[in-house]
């Protein structure tokens, strides 16, 4: 059902960014834009591209064992024919003498068809048997390309929205300080706070305004990342119509630390496994490369000859011939070379099912991490904003400490860099949250390719 989604949503986003002006900014949801980069995004093109090229390979193997027909037209004008001695007494002449003589005409016009049928080969089953599993390989690639792409256009895309939030925190922040830094320099030049009270806040403000030209630096960069992730020019204006907060809340689940998936189901293994299958196919192809090979043909020809080109004339006089026939290829003695070919290819399929093992073993550990990673997501997600409110309630009482002669300025300072280190930590652990459960997803996923998706 996602899928069917994400291809509706997909094809609407293809017709509005048709019909919209490369210039006008381009306003998408996460939905919106993990479709628009299934469909556009350059390495799934790509995968896609595979696919279509295994297709055609599988057909190609498979018409190998089809009737072929072949025609043959050649024109012959011997602008000097060639001379043949014969023996003089043949001629009347004397023993001992040769005559020269030329055979044939001038000129010759030749046409051939032939048909030809493979009747067995055991390369040919083989063959066959290899083309659909390399068309599987293919087809379960466009599947992980599919997984990655959608993974890198959520972590663009979320990279962005904390860009976003985290310049909007940053100036609601330098406003603040701004403010308490008129206020106290009023009070410093009334003599009732000290000079250093007025320079610590400026030093907060100088870090405020620097990280602020930062982020705002790293918003451009992160936008562009998104339009390389969704595959659409990096100058194409796009606006995120989510915000961070609520996506950490869709993406806030635990349930999905309950799913599980037989090993087999990962889409890493099951590239595995075709190689794997790829590699025990390629075994039996060397065998096979030992059978005859027996192939049926018929040939039909005509010929016509003259010593002037007459041959489009109703008179010209044309000779037909036929053969009909068999030709068995009986691979007898190779000095070696097949059974050396074999051991390769035997070897190459130990070693892909040593890779099968060790991909199990793999995935299996990724799944468990990724759980541990998503769950600690959600831990630290809760925790950084604990930390955040108290860091609030903090910074809120040192400033009217403050402003009441009860507290430094250094102490002010300080609660503001906590403030401004825990606002930080909640949007790095909101995004962390969506980042985490994709990993998860995609270790979990068991999606088959289709031609629909």
């Amino acid at each position: 059902m996602k899928n069917l989604i994400f291809i509706i949503t997909g094809l609407l986003c293809l017709q509005t960014l048709a019909q919209i002006p490369a210039t006008t900014p381009l306003s998408l949801s996460l939905e919106e834009a993990v479709a628009l980069g299934l469909e556009n995004n350059y390495s799934s093109i790509r995968s896609e591209k595979e696919v279509e090229k295994a297709l055609s390979q599988k057909w190609e193997i498979i018409s190998q064992g089809l009737p072929q027909i072949n025609a043959n037209v050649d024109y012959q004008n011997f602008l000097k024919q060639p001379v043949t001695l014969i023996p003089g007494e043949i001629a009347g002449g004397d023993p001992g003498t040769f005559v020269p003589v030329r055979f044939g005409t001038q000129q010759n016009l030749s046409a051939t068809a032939t048909w030809s049928q493979l009747i067995f080969d055991g390369s040919y089953i083989v063959g066959v048997q290899s083309a659909r599993t390399l068309l599987q390989i293919s087809k379960n690639a466009k599947t992980k390309t599919d997984l990655e792409v959608k993974k890198a256009v959520i972590n663009a895309y979320g990279n962005v929205l904390m860009a976003r939030e985290s310049i909007s925190i940053l100036e609601n922040n330098l406003e603040n300080v701004t403010k308490n830094l008129n206020d106290t320099q009023k009070i410093f030049e009334n003599g009732l706070a000290e000079e250093e009270d007025v320079e610590q806040l400026k030093i907060t403000r100088l870090s405020l305004d620097n990280n602020l030209n930062r982020s705002r630096r790293m918003l451009e960069i992160s936008y562009q990342l998104l339009n390389m992730a969704m595959g659409i020019p990096v100058e194409r204006p796009v606006i995120p119509t989510d915000d961070l907060n609520t996506l950490a809340l869709q993406f806030y689940d635990l349930q999905l630390l309950q799913e599980s998936i037989p090993v087999e189901e990962n889409i890493d293994v099951r590239i595995a496994e075709n190689s794997a299958e790829a590699a025990r196919i390629f075994v039996r192809l060397e065998k096979a490369k030992a059978l005859p090979q027996l192939t049926g043909f018929l040939n039909y020809g005509t010929t016509g000859h003259s010593d002037a080109f007459t041959f489009f004339n109703e008179d010209q006089e044309y000779f037909q011939q036929s053969i009909l026939g068999v030709s068995l290829n009986i691979p007898i003695f190779s000095s070696g070379m097949r059974n050396s070919r074999t051991k390769q290819m035997q070897f190459e399929y130990e070693q892909a099912l040593l890779d099968l093992e060790e991909t199990k073993n793999r995935v299996s550990l990724e799944i468990d991490a990724a759980k541990a990673d998503y769950r600690f997501s959600l831990e630290n997600y809760e925790a950084q904003q604990e930390s955040l409110a108290l860091a609030e309630r903090i910074e809120n009482k040192n400033q009217i400490k403050f402003f009441e002669g009860l507290a430094s300025s250094f102490e002010l300072s300080e609660a503001q860099r906590q403030l401004y280190t825990a606002q930080q930590n909640v949007l790095q652990a909101m995004l962390e949250v969506i980042n985490a459960k994709v990993e998860l997803e995609n270790v979990l996923s068991t999606k088959t390719y289709s031609e629909k998706d």
